[in-house]
């Protein structure tokens, strides 16, 4: 399937800001981040399709996500 997936923050840092990649059937909003060298854990927010989603969804083919860092502050 088809997806562009978005990064932001420092999460751009050596890698990109947009890209339409492929990815097999099946896989899922955890395995696009660590295909992309990126630990769950530091992941604060994700969506599809400008929707909140949660890192065990599948995407669809056409979908777009957008992965966004933790966030500090205070």
């Amino acid at each position: 399937m088809q997806l562009t997936v978005k990064l932001f923050a420092y999460f751009r840092d050596n890698r990109f800001k947009q890209k339409q990649a492929n990815y097999p059937e099946g896989t899922t909003v955890e395995d696009i981040i660590r295909s992309l060298g990126i630990k769950p854990d530091e992941v604060g927010v994700t969506m599809i399709n400008s929707r909140h989603c949660e890192l065990h969804q599948v995407p669809a083919e056409g979908d777009q996500l957008a992965i966004f860092p933790m966030i500090g502050g205070g």
